[in-house]
């Protein structure tokens, strides 16, 4: 059929046709005695139409110029470029152009003489394009122009792993807030919009053409760099190493501006976010289409790569590649000087050098020096940096509602009957604060209202918060040698610890709860409430015996007082085999303290009780938080309930932590200065020790903790005598990262060993 209407429309005797692989139209080969053609069909639409016309006469246009570096359309014997015809009863749109001879960029080893090579190519192609206008491309908006890349977010839902969806919304809101206010600004021109390693031609190592002009746009001048760039180096172990490369020599050709290099990191992600979303949507609606997909692999590969890249130091390698000079930021002296002129240094610093962050994304975190940390030791933003969906129904609840809790309005109960769904049954009342500071001093005032009784348990080395109550409670601050004593009303039990305790081995828990319970029995007044977190964080990330709350909640319970679990640390479930850390002792709790991760690092905390408890509460004075489960609060809660749920992130606090911790402990049986690791999930701790004795050695701990901070990875220590390692990071950690933390300490120990083999020496 086809070789019969090229016979007729062009004269073409006999020729030879072979159908190739289009995007969404179909192409031929079509070879005659003497040469080589390609044929272009598309189903008929009349805005293609006019878009292919625009197409033909751009490359008519550059004909005047050169006659070999761009496809040449061949009319037919009537004279005309394009044709409406019907093939196989379908009315459809023809064209003919000539074939141009070379290799495909995609086929030819990468170097940087052919990355040079590209650069200039599309310099000059850009100014050839400058004498040209269309009314047709300015008027074109369509989801494979970069400035239109919001037309995209309709195929989000067709990519079908929820956390790569999430990444590919971030970009999107980056956009929005980096691009988009500045497009106005930048220069535009009809660009060739699609330079992918598949239509640039390579002749003797150098760019020799360019083929496919189907995505020509009017847009901005530097999208066609971002797109060449995406297409070039999308492959690339480090893809950033390739960038400047071809940014100095498109630069020399055709000077670019700051402003446009300023955005130029967003714009490359934008394009590798256009191309899985359409892949995923070709996908769901043709899956054999392979020519759609085929570059999928590499776009996603380079999208997880550009994410771990900061947007301050990809634009600095870009500044420096045209000649401009980096940003001049202020030291970190110069900033600590400034924060204490208007804030105590009581507030303290992380590390022995502090770093001064500027942005950050699930598991990264960036530096205004332009530097990714991977942060494993973040447990705020439980769900990960920024995630997208927090972002989002933050925003959405802002710009609609926003009010204290005397007003009707839905979010209230529906995040509350939610949230409760993830406790037993008995647990069904939920109150909203704004922290989990405010939450454990709420926890005693209930205590107080429902037993009549002052007496209050804690755990050693427990933390429950910053208000005077909390701290109260808190051994970990008021038995600090700076803190305020142990309140006559607080009754201290020992930390079941059975790696640095007394009790170890099955019966431990047992034997810490006998004494425990003694203690209890012991004291001269009943105990108004037991409060203790599952994992004591500040006592060193130290899991609690096994059976010790299923010995002791029944001794608190029988004579009145009330059980406290406090999950601000534990909860959500970042200790992947279970939700909440209570569950993990087979125990119901009568009172749970949550905060931090309940809103990704918004300020909200929650005290979940019991309807009798409620009750108690509700007969004395009234409580009233003029912002505790506010509508955007509740907003930003529900969304991390659900990503928790969309992303399994429980399931994946499981699978990486114990991978992680297998690989910790793998380390340990290498290195004798570390004691123990413990704990479960994504809730881990490290003790350094000086060795066999179990001596505490904080000293290298801080070393280990600094020596990571300089190799951009955050952990802290924690522990009675600042000993333990802890690792706590957003619940999208994955196994290489893990991996990562692991293999850099191994590093940091073997160098410290040979130093010291070194000094004895």
């Amino acid at each position: 059929m086809i070789d019969k209407l090229l016979e007729s429309e062009f004269s073409f005797g006999q020729p030879e046709v072979k159908r190739l692989n289009g995007y969404d139209n179909v192409n031929y080969i079509v070879k005659t005695k003497s040469t080589q053609y390609v044929f272009k069909t598309y189903s008929y639409n009349k805005e293609l139409l006019a878009i292919l016309e625009a197409e033909n006469e751009t490359l008519l246009n550059l004909q005047k110029k050169e006659t070999d570096i761009f496809p040449k359309p061949i009319p037919f014997t009537d004279g005309t470029f394009i044709k409406v015809l019907h093939i196989d009863g379908s009315k459809t749109i023809c064209r003919m152009l000539s074939f141009l001879e070379g290799k495909f960029l995609g086929d030819i080893e990468s170097t940087e003489e052919l990355f040079s090579s590209l650069g200039t190519f599309l310099a000059e192609m850009d100014i050839k394009f400058q004498k040209f206008d269309s009314y047709v491309l300015k008027a074109r908006q369509w989801e494979w122009d970069i400035q239109y890349v919001h037309l995209n977010k309709k195929f989000l839902n067709d990519i079908p792993d929820t956390h790569n969806r999430n990444v590919v919304n971030y970009f999107f809101q980056q956009f929005e807030e980096n691009v988009v206010p500045v497009l106005p600004e930048l220069r535009k021109q009809v660009i060739h919009n699609d330079a992918n390693e598949w239509n640039v031609l390579v002749h003797n190592e150098r760019v020799s053409g360019i083929i496919d002009f189907g995505d020509l746009a009017h847009s901005h001048l530097i999208n066609e760099l971002a797109i060449a760039i995406t297409y070039a180096c999308y492959d690339k172990e480090k893809p950033l190493d390739w960038v400047p490369i071809i940014l100095k020599a498109y630069h020399s050709v055709l000077p670019l501006e700051e402003k446009e290099i300023k955005i130029l990191y967003y714009l490359i992600a934008a394009r590798l976010c256009t191309s899985v979303c359409n892949s995923a949507h070709s996908r769901k609606i043709n899956s054999d289409n392979v020519y759609a997909t085929v570059s999928e692999k590499s776009a996603w590969q380079m999208l997880h790569k550009w994410l771990r890249i900061s947007p301050i130091g990809a634009e600095n390698v870009f500044r420096k590649a045209i000649g401009l000079s980096v940003h001049k930021i202020p030291s970190t002296e110069e900033e600590i000087k400034r924060r204490h002129q208007y804030i105590s240094p009581i507030l303290s610093l992380s590390y022995k050098e502090p770093i001064f962050m500027n942005r950050s994304a699930f598991q990264y975190m960036y530096d205004v020096n332009g530097n990714t940390f991977l942060d494993a030791y973040n447990n705020i933003p439980h769900i990960g940096h920024s995630h997208p969906k927090v972002v989002e129904a933050g925003q959405r609840q802002m710009a609609q509602l926003n009010t204290n809790t005397r007003y009707l309005y839905d979010l209230l109960p529906t995040y509350a009957e939610k949230l409760l769904s993830k406790f037993p049954n008995t647990l069904n009342k939920v109150f909203f604060v704004n922290s989990g500071s405010a939450a454990s001093d709420l926890a005693m005032r209930m205590a107080y209202a429902h037993t009549r009784h002052k007496k209050i348990m804690i755990m050693e080395h427990g933390y429950h918060g910053n208000t005077q109550i909390s701290i109260d409670i808190s051994d970990y601050k008021f038995n600090n040698p700076k803190g305020q004593g142990q309140k006559e009303y607080i009754l201290k039990t020992q930390i079941p610890d059975t790696y640095r305790g007394k009790h170890t081995g099955q019966n431990a828990g047992k034997l810490y709860a006998e004494e425990a319970v003694k203690q209890i029995e012991d004291t001269d007044h009943p105990i108004a409430a037991f409060i203790t977190e599952p994992v004591v964080g500040c006592g060193g990330q130290v899991p609690l015996a096994e059976e010790y709350l299923k010995e002791i909640y029944p001794v608190i319970r029988k004579q009145g007082g009330i059980c406290i679990s406090d999950e601000v640390q534990t909860g959500f479930g970042r200790l992947g085999d279970h939700f909440w850390g209570f569950e993990a002792q087979d125990v119901v709790p009568d009172m749970v303290i949550v905060g931090k991760p309940i809103a990704n690092g918004h300020p909200m905390g929650a005290v979940i009780t019991t309807d009798e408890i409620a009750e108690s509460f509700s007969k004395g004075v009234e409580f009233f938080s003029s912002f505790g489960g506010n509508p955007v609060s509740c907003a930003i809660g529900l969304s991390v309930l659900e990503v928790i749920e969309e992303e399994k992130l429980q399931e994946n606090a499981k699978e990486v932590g114990d991978y992680y911790k297998s690989i910790l402990s793998e380390l340990q049986k290498k290195y004798d200065c570390i004691g123990d690791v413990r704990g479960s999930g994504l809730f881990l701790g490290i003790e350094i020790i000086k060795g066999k004795n179990r001596e505490t050695n904080s000293i290298l701990a801080h070393h280990i903790k600094n020596e990571l901070r300089d190799k951009f990875i955050l952990i802290s220590t924690d522990g009675p005598d600042d000993n333990v390692l802890k690792t706590k990071p957003p619940l999208c950690f994955t196994k290489e990262n893990a991996k990562e933390v692991v293999d850099t300490i191994d590093a940091v120990l073997e160098r410290y060993y040979q130093t010291q083999k070194m000094i004895l020496k």
